[in-house]
């Protein structure tokens, strides 16, 4: 007997095994006509009126389907031969592992074939991005064993679960440790906010840059500036020298710098360049793999820089959707990614052009797509002003945050040194001129090392801070 007769005829007459394979199973999967009509008429019944159809049931609604005479009576022969009530059932496990195995086979053998098809007509409304994605989909094609969890069996579980010090990354700026609960988590997609100009860059250089002197593994792909740029505004933060000053500076202070750095971390960090609006989600799973191959490199953390301006691999480029769709299919693929490889991923977003005029960003500000905030973990706003500018100071908004109350340090000021590309703490002084309802004022912060607050109340002057 081959296994889809054994299939068909365990989820007629198991109903244990029914319910537990039938939300996993597809007519796609079976190859003649016969056994895929027998499936869907089980499958139906069941949607339809929660049990198990018997042979008389299924011959009426065979009678009724609208199938070729042929069809019809290789049909019933199949219904006589699965309905037979002197055949034993095969052992449970074994047979569960065998329609497991069944699903995943087919599952691949479709997808190959999908892909093929797809590469092979020019015509397809199916982008050859999507390939990878669908081969992904077969590959997980698995019988999930849980089935939920059992509020008063599963508490031990769950005590564990809230006292489990879960991995992340810190910051090396104190208020950001305090919005994220130490710094950001695996798994997750984190969105700086900004206008042209204001600091989106510069955050995610300060960043990349501090998690490599925290012996980090960084990968930073940049589809806006050069690699050269890139590291450029990283030399500035790491080897404490205004951006300007770089190119005055001999070859051999140069090396004796990056000479030492490399003495204080043992992390890497790389710089990849794609053009603009050019690459996705595939391009960087991509790299991944060559730079695991090539060079043993497998990063901690990932940046992008920045969201709007890659390309969805589920969307064919130049196809005709709005802004809506294709920026949510972004940020999801790179969550999907980051999910994927276990990782925080960080990149930016465009404040519309009422938001780069704006005292006082929030999530309609977002350039293009409010579906980019239902993606995200962590999203924030930094904020600048001539008056912030003179004293060297930004201030930061949280907009929606999965690790923290976001009603608490809701905003705070960073100070900022554009020459050297980097960001600091300021006093907490600074901090307490913001008059911010569940805004926390204690300890001078960690990481200050500022000289100390030069903003001032007054400098926030037509902000509307409750």
């Amino acid at each position: 007997m081959k296994i889809e007769t054994t299939i068909l005829k365990n989820l007629l007459q198991n109903e244990d095994y029914a319910r537990k394979v039938l939300p996993f199973l597809n007519d796609k999967y079976f190859t003649e006509n016969s056994d895929k009509i027998i499936y869907n008429q089980i499958n139906n019944f069941i949607l339809k009126y929660n049990s198990l159809p018997n042979k008389e049931a299924l011959n009426i609604e065979l009678s009724e389907a609208k199938i070729t005479e042929e069809d019809f009576k290789e049909s019933i022969n199949l219904i006589n031969e699965i309905g037979k009530d002197d055949q034993e059932f095969s052992d449970p496990s074994w047979l569960l592992d065998s329609t497991e195995k069944f699903c995943q086979d087919k599952a691949i053998y479709n997808a190959v074939v999908e892909s093929i098809s797809i590469l092979d007509n020019p015509k397809s409304t199916t982008d050859k991005g999507a390939i990878p994605d669908i081969l992904s989909d077969a590959l997980s094609v698995s019988f999930d064993p849980h089935v939920g969890h059992d509020y008063i069996d599963d508490s031990s579980d769950r005590f564990d679960y809230y006292h489990r010090i879960e991995e992340r990354i810190p910051f090396d700026l104190d208020y950001f440790n305090r919005i994220t609960k130490g710094g950001l988590p695996q798994k997750t997609l984190n969105i700086c906010l900004a206008g042209t100009g204001v600091g989106k860059s510069l955050f995610m250089c300060h960043v990349a840059s501090s998690c490599l002197a925290q012996n980090q593994n960084v990968l930073y792909i940049t589809l806006e500036m050069a690699e050269e740029k890139i590291a450029e505004r990283i030399d500035a933060n790491l080897l404490d020298i205004a951006i300007d000053d770089l190119h005055s500076l001999p070859k051999d202070l140069y090396d004796k710098k990056i000479n030492n750095l490399s003495k204080t971390t043992k992390g890497k960090l790389i710089i990849k360049e794609y053009p603009t609006a050019a690459a996705n989600v595939n391009h960087f799973r991509a790299l991944l793999n060559e730079l695991n191959l090539k060079r043993s490199f497998v990063p901690d953390i990932i940046f992008v820089d920045y969201l709007n301006i890659c390309t969805s691999s589920r969307i064919k480029t130049g196809a005709n959707v709005n802004s809506y769709t294709l920026i949510k299919s972004i940020a999801e693929e790179l969550r999907g990614l980051a999910v994927e490889n276990k990782l925080p991923i960080v990149s930016a977003t465009q404040t519309t052009r009422a938001g780069y005029s704006s005292t006082d960003v929030g999530l309609e500000d977002t350039s293009e797509s409010f579906g980019l905030p239902a993606t995200a973990d962590l999203m924030f706003a930094i904020i600048s002003t001539e008056q912030m500018e003179e004293v060297g100071q930004i201030l930061v908004k949280q907009l929606k945050n999965r690790y923290n109350d976001p009603t608490v340090n809701r905003k705070f000021v960073v100070g900022i040194d554009r020459a050297k590309m980097r960001l600091f703490d300021v006093s907490q002084a600074a901090q307490e001129e913001l008059v911010d309802t569940g805004q926390i004022a204690d300890d001078t912060p960690s990481f200050d090392i500022a000289t100390g607050g030069k903003f001032k109340k007054q400098d926030f002057a037509g902000f509307d801070y409750e």
